[in-house]
């Protein structure tokens, strides 16, 4: 497995280098980044004129439904959407049926990428056992089968000492507790963002403070405990708020947000549109424009996808009845491109959010072009225009509020363990 990606603009900010390079893969590792590199006979050759050369994509918080609901997506089908989206490693939720709370089922889902896949898969286990709430999972045999944090996705952990339990015994173990920051009585029968449109729609609302008082206690619980916690789909301003003057105190809070946070907002859901649908719902102008202040000072660590694929059957329904979330895997890059051209993230910036740190959160051992690194490589054409179509999407569901709109920005290359994965023309 010899490549060479030859003269694209390198971005690696592991070693600071953003210059016209080349890259040189032998043997499924990086094997050189440098100008003019010779390559030995036979070695195939990817030209990378006008495009960016960046680490691996990695996509830290996906639902692949793999098992138990493969009609929506599986393990095939979605990590063919990651890879045509640009993502060489993708970290799946365990709230699949049944949820990665045992060896079993994280063998599975190891065992099934790595002989189907198309790129790299990292399983994420249970807090609680069953994701019920009660009784802690067996974090340590999870992360000796191959977990690479432990989340209740989906669903809060209610319990504030079970969560203080949680948070004390995984850092003990050295493995990172994602944490769903919602305050369930207060999101009550909400089914979008508390606001004008809701009022306007009639639809009931699910306040801020919901996800603002929840992220308040995990963050409080991370500074008591001296243990670390990583909030997923951060989508207010307080909540960005309350993250960012905990960090400022020392305490060991990370955290994500997703592109539809700093894309769209609530607006989004007229005509009551299902696949606008998501939790935490899409907010209003004031947190887009916070979310995009967080990026840009480092307050969010991390773009994710939360890559929610859902059949028609559950959106092609009442908007009350329809199911939260939407497919991001294929849109995420020209989505967070979008930050680059606006000015409020540099290139080098977008990739350590979208690379470097997801993997140094994780410890993937990933998220670099160092020499001896796993040659998890992503090109990227930044003047690829194309269309978001039903038909042209890679993953099973088509669940996006995106379709119909052009994009800008795309993968050219994928490449996973130095081979060639996924490959578009120019």
């Amino acid at each position: 497995m010899n490549l060479l990606i030859k003269g694209g603009r390198v971005i690696d900010p592991t070693q600071k280098i953003d210059a016209l390079h080349d890259v040189l893969v032998e043997n499924g590792v990086i094997k050189a980044v440098g100008q003019g590199l010779a390559a030995p006979a036979g070695t195939a050759t990817v030209d990378a004129t006008d495009c960016y050369v960046t680490p691996g994509l990695i996509d830290m918080h996906v639902h692949l439904r793999d098992p138990g609901q493969e009609y929506k997506e599986d393990i095939v089908s979605g990590t063919r959407a990651a890879v045509a989206g640009g993502f060489t490693s993708v970290c799946c939720m365990p709230n699949t049926k049944p949820v990665i709370d045992n060896k079993a089922v994280a063998s599975y889902i190891i065992a099934k990428a790595k002989t189907e896949g198309f790129c790299n898969v990292f399983p994420v286990g249970t807090i609680t056992q069953g994701m019920g709430g009660e009784r802690m999972s067996e974090m340590g045999e999870l992360k000796e089968t191959g977990c690479v944090a432990v989340s209740d996705d989906g669903r809060p952990v209610r319990n504030a000492e079970l969560m203080r339990r949680a948070l004390q015994y995984a850092h003990g173990i050295g493995i990172l507790v994602i944490s769903h920051a919602e305050e369930l009585d207060l999101v009550g029968e909400g089914t979008m963002n508390e606001g004008f449109t809701s009022t306007e729609l009639g639809l009931k609302g699910i306040p801020r403070v919901a996800e603002e008082v929840a992220t308040a206690r995990e963050v409080l619980l991370a500074e008591y405990t001296g243990a670390p916690v990583h909030i997923a789909h951060v989508s207010t301003a307080g909540a960005v708020h309350i993250i960012r003057d905990g960090k400022a105190r020392g305490v060991q809070v990370t955290c994500e947000t997703a592109p539809h946070y700093f894309t769209l907002t609530d607006a989004a859901v007229r005509g009551y549109n299902t696949n606008a649908k998501m939790n935490p719902p899409l907010r209003e102008t004031t947190d887009v424009m916070a979310i995009k202040a967080g990026l840009q000072d480092g307050t969010i660590d991390c773009i994710a996808t939360d890559h929610a694929p859902h059949h028609l059957d559950d959106k092609d329904v009442e908007f009350n009845e329809a199911m939260n979330g939407i497919v991001g895997l294929e849109t995420s890059l020209p989505l967070a491109l979008r930050l680059v051209a606006e000015g409020v993230l540099t290139l080098p910036q977008l990739v350590e959010k979208m690379s470097v740190n997801p993997s140094r959160l994780l410890g993937l051992g990933r998220g670099t072009l160092q020499a001896g690194a796993p040659a998890d490589i992503t090109v990227i054409n930044p003047d690829l225009q194309w269309t978001v179509t039903a038909e042209g999407l890679q993953s099973k569901s088509k669940n996006s509020p995106f379709l119909g709109q052009t994009m800008q920005g795309g993968a050219r290359c994928t490449v996973v363990g130095g081979k060639v994965v996924y490959q578009r023309e120019k």
